[in-house]
């Protein structure tokens, strides 16, 4: 993992290493510049040394002519050393240019040392004369060597005259290129420290978003950073705390749901077992009641009154069960038979109730006292209100994974406004019910029974009648209820 320490490293050698190649480009420049200087110069001063040295040796045979001793005759020697030495330093500059003239230069070099030789030789042999006349010669000789050290000096300046403007010309140009060098360099340096700032100021800028869109509460937007530092590293602590803080929020939210739910249940039983208890004055005394007017009818050869009695208690006893208690579609069918021969007792043949029931459903669960509030809705409705005859259809059918129920009726139907209260669970329920249990509270228990809210439509056409439709899965997604089923 690069840090982002290793990029700022990275930057700076960068930096110098641009800056060494710039120093290392122009020392080259500048030292090659220089050594060419000092060719030139050195070879001027070499020409300059033959006409020292030759002018010494004048004057050291000079003295030896005045004063022929040892030490001065030396001196004459260490002349004669000397301008050999030069001769083979200036030897060393010939070139195409100057061969000709350099050449003569070497033999008047020559002819001077040679004439110094008979200078000396004839001051031996006491011929004074003849020395002094090698002398005049040798000094001739000396001031030819001096007149051609400066025409070879002019035709090197003449030579080198070239050189001279090239190297200003190449000063020029090489200040030009450093120019351009500098705004190539600057352009780069801009350029890599633009995309260094990015690879740092990008995943942190992208950080800050996500900081500030978790601020707003929305933990679901997943946090990526392209990078390979610490940010990185930093952006999948933070995409994992982002991560834990949403599944705390949905766990805190399923639970206060289920919170919700168990507490309408609560409230939900106790309702329903406050309308029970409204409804009972002592049940078991009812029961016993019923149950001897049953007897006494069937004594006194009443059979259709004793079956209604029978069937009264049944469905009294069947409703005071516990409402978190599931049943058996057969169950909650065979207590909705109960309670339509009671209405048909009280309305005879103005009440027509048709049943098509698929009988491989009626294994399924559902909650206690479902169909016949829903019923009773119907007959409330549907037939009570005309003078002739309504009609309520029953049907159970079998699907590949839920059962559906369909109660039909051909009432007066309910309008749009009045399907929403009962969906929504807000209608406020009609009086005289003898159960207790409205509509809602129905839509209500399937729900909580089920664990979804889809279990109920409500088709309905004003003046055409009411459609509803239960929609019973055959397995259950939750356990809210028949936690003691009965088992009857």
């Amino acid at each position: 993992m690069n840090s982002i320490q290793k990029k700022i490293w990275m930057l700076a050698t960068f930096v110098l290493v641009i800056m060494a190649l710039i120093w290392t480009t122009l020392t080259y420049y500048n030292q090659k510049t220089h050594n060419q200087y000092n060719d030139i110069l050195q070879r001027y001063l070499h020409m300059n040394e033959v006409t020292t040295t030759s002018q010494q040796m004048i004057t050291a045979i000079n003295n030896y002519l005045i004063s022929s001793t040892p030490a001065t005759l030396e001196q004459v020697d260490l002349s004669k050393q000397k301008i050999r030495e030069a001769k083979y330093e200036v030897y060393i500059l010939r070139n195409s240019e100057n061969d000709f003239a350099l050449t003569n230069y070497i033999n008047l070099i020559d002819s001077l040392i040679e004439t110094i030789d008979r200078s000396v030789m004839f001051q031996t042999e006491k011929e004074t004369e003849s020395s002094q006349k090698a002398v005049l010669e040798a000094t001739r000789i000396s001031k030819y060597i001096s007149e051609m050290t400066l025409t070879l000096l002019d035709k090197e300046l003449k030579t080198y005259d070239r050189f001279y403007r090239s190297i200003i010309e190449q000063s020029k140009e090489l200040k030009k290129l450093g120019i351009w060098l500098l705004l190539l360099i600057t352009f780069l340096l801009l350029l890599f420290t633009y995309w260094f700032s990015l690879s740092i100021t990008r995943p942190v800028l992208k950080l800050t978003q996500a900081a500030k869109e978790l601020s707003k509460g929305r933990f679901d937007l997943r946090i990526e950073v392209e990078s390979n530092d610490e940010i990185s590293f930093l952006a999948k602590m933070f995409d994992r705390m982002r991560i834990n803080i949403n599944t705390l929020i949905l766990e805190i939210q399923q639970k206060a749901q289920l919170e919700n739910e168990l507490q309408q249940n609560k409230l939900l039983l106790q309702e329903s077992q406050l309308r029970s208890l409204q409804s009972q004055i002592n049940p078991h005394f009812l029961f016993n009641t019923l149950n001897t007017l049953s007897k006494k009818a069937y004594l006194e050869g009443s059979e259709e009154t004793s079956d209604l009695l029978v069937s009264v208690a049944n469905l009294l006893r069947y409703s005071l069960k516990r409402l978190d208690r599931s049943v058996t579609l057969y169950e909650e069918v065979k207590v909705l038979q109960q309670y339509i021969q009671i209405q048909k007792a009280r309305f005879t043949d103005r009440l027509q109730f048709h049943m098509e029931i698929d009988e491989s459903c009626l294994h399924v669960q559902i909650p206690g006292l479902t169909l016949q509030p829903i019923v009773e809705n119907a007959v409330i409705h549907a037939v009570e209100p005309k003078e002739d005859f309504g009609v309520i259809w029953l049907r159970v059918i079998d699907g590949d994974e839920q059962v559906t129920i369909e109660i039909e009726d051909d009432g007066p139907g309910m309008d749009e406004d009045k399907i929403k209260q009962i969906m929504e669970e807000h209608l406020i329920e009609s009086e005289g019910h003898s159960t207790g249990i409205g509509f809602s509270n129905v839509v209500k228990r399937l729900r909580l029974f089920f664990g979804y809210d889809d279990v109920m439509d409500i088709e309905s056409i004003p003046g055409r009648g009411t459609k509803v439709v239960l929609k019973i899965p055959k397995t259950r997604g939750i356990e809210k209820y028949d936690k003691t089923p009965d088992r009857r």
